[in-house]
């Protein structure tokens, strides 16, 4: 007989008791108890109660506005967070920069599988992930505010090799998210486009004495679902949650149902749409040239980095390379805003901590990942900005892994103008901020640490593309018709190494016409002269 209990959302968030620890499933939207969420948030404020939450998460979780982790956001509600990113959930910033609550911000893809070596009474997930980043704790151990004060992170050696120790957590509740629950509790993912680390989270939550709680769309019958399709076994699950309104069990923030998410047999039809010749395609275009023969599997981060597929499509090479998702999809075609994350017409969908441990082996060919502030000696910084806290997601484990990685962003931001004209790029109006710093206010990429690992390292922005060096930071390439002082030199806050071979970029990055990468040579490079 099964011990499973059927029941409201309202019932669920009345369990929760306080001082618990808490383990959020969730990619953005996919996998979020939406519904179990609001009640919990519902409760706290008719009744000030629970209180003094820690919260785990892997990755992002919200919709940069006011669901998924937002409906956590009271003072008093919760203690600390442990999590992975916290740009989609605004409403904790303030929290975090008043010293409200305690605030850890660790690498996505370590908190995935801390979630799994927790699950096996692990006391520590050890990894090289993470050194010489601002969650080491020769930086800043990955605490965010002053309040923030015990030590999660520790430094070990092993075989006279640095590693970095991350202290595992045990969940009292989790809170999770299927798509339909038998009687005895078996859950199927058969409408989620992730499986995210949910299962890890269950085996974590079940294993140290806590609560499984699953959010689903209805029970069915025993023996109705594959056993090859549970998700989560029914011996872990302790609730289950029909919810009541469908707008609360989204599969992604950003769409309600989409089959493409899930299913292979699909055949996407791409646009046929030229991407405009702008300053983001051109930096798209310069990274597109560095995949060869020898680089299969890609990650594309947000931003400029998601148009180098459109750059590849538009120059017929896209069957030529499979893209991966960071929380478990391979292959297909990535979907963006709230629905990133999922691929339309998957070949794969692994748990994001497999997935992490294929990347963080060195599984990634090559990484394109956001350019926001780089120093002279490389480092890169895309998850603090003033009282802004972004958080490094999955951005450090890729980075520190990939086998080739590139940069790519404008090099200057805010309001930067430019067009093209016969090959060459001229600058109509500078952006107002800088991105290249003197010292960079957080360090979510090491260039110590990648000079020490000889990573192949190329920055590329629409007037510049520098390499790093044993020496550090140099400029190899400028663009035609760029002017070396005035629009580059003048523009940093610090004086890089440049190049005796200093050379142009290839000009047909600056034409408005494919630049024929799939059956041409690329063009001679030729040698910068001063202008």
């Amino acid at each position: 007989m099964s011990s499973l209990k059927i029941i409201t959302s309202k019932e669920a968030a009345s369990l929760i008791t306080d001082n618990s620890v808490v383990g959020l499933g969730g990619f953005i939207g996919v996998g979020v108890a939406e519904e179990i969420y609001i009640e919990v948030e519902n409760r706290f404020i008719e009744k000030q109660s629970p209180r003094n939450l820690t919260l785990v998460y892997a990755a992002g979780n919200g919709d940069g506005v006011d669901r998924g982790m937002n409906h956590y956001a009271h003072e008093g509600l919760v203690k600390r967070i442990i999590g992975g990113h916290m740009g989609l959930a605004p409403k904790f910033q303030p929290l975090v920069v008043n010293n409200k609550i305690e605030a850890y911000n660790l690498p996505q893809g370590v908190i995935s599988q801390m979630f799994r070596d927790g699950a096996a009474g692990k006391p520590r997930t050890v990894t090289h992930v993470g050194l010489g980043t601002f969650v080491d704790p020769d930086l800043d151990g990955g605490k965010l505010n002053e309040v923030t004060k015990d030590e999660l992170v520790e430094k070990i050696t092993f075989d006279g090799k640095p590693y970095l120790a991350y202290k595992t957590q045990q969940i009292d509740f989790a809170l999770l998210k299927g798509s339909v629950a038998d009687e005895n509790g078996n859950i199927s993912f058969e409408k989620e486009p992730l499986t995210l680390e949910i299962l890890s989270i269950a085996m974590n939550a079940r294993n140290s004495g806590g609560k499984v709680i699953v959010q689903v769309e209805k029970i069915v019958k025993n023996g109705t679902i594959d056993p090859k399709l549970v998700a989560i076994p029914g011996i872990l699950v302790d609730y289950v949650v029909v919810v009541e309104n469908s707008a609360n069990h989204m599969q992604t923030f950003g769409t309600q149902l989409n089959e493409d998410f899930y299913r292979g047999d699909v055949v996407h039809q791409l646009s046929d749409k030229t991407y405009p010749l702008n300053e983001r395609k051109i930096i798209a275009r310069r990274a597109a040239m560095l995949l060869n023969e020898d680089i299969k599997v890609l990650n594309y981060g947000i931003g400029v980095p998601e148009i180098i597929a459109k750059v590849l499509q538009e120059e017929g090479m896209n069957d030529q390379f499979t893209p991966t998702l960071e929380p478990g999809a391979i292959g297909g075609t990535a979907a963006s805003g709230l629905d990133f994350g999922c691929s339309i017409g998957p070949q794969a969908i692994v748990d994001q901590p497999y997935m992490f441990d294929f990347y963080d082996g060195g599984g990634i060919d090559a990484a394109f990942l956001g350019l926001a502030q780089c120093d002279g000696k490389g480092n890169i910084n895309v998850s603090k900005f003033g009282p802004k806290i972004a958080g490094c997601g999955g951005f450090i484990n890729i980075t520190q892994n990939a086998r080739q990685i590139a940069f790519c962003g404008t090099f200057t931001a805010g309001g930067l103008k430019v067009q093209t004209d016969g090959g060459k790029l001229e600058i109509l109006q500078e952006g107002k901020a800088r991105k290249f710093l003197e010292e960079v206010e957080q360090v979510t990429f090491s260039g110590d640490v990648a000079r020490e690992n000889k990573k192949k390292v190329i920055y590329i922005t629409e007037r510049a593309v520098f390499e790093l060096m044993p020496e550090g930071l140099t400029l190899t390439e400028i663009a035609p018709g760029i002017n070396l002082e005035k629009d580059i030199l003048s523009q940093m806050n610090f004086r890089p190494l440049i190049a005796k071979d200093l050379k142009l970029m290839d000009s047909r990055i600056f034409l408005n016409e494919p630049m024929g990468l799939k059956d041409e040579k690329p063009a001679s490079i030729r040698k910068y002269t001063a202008v």
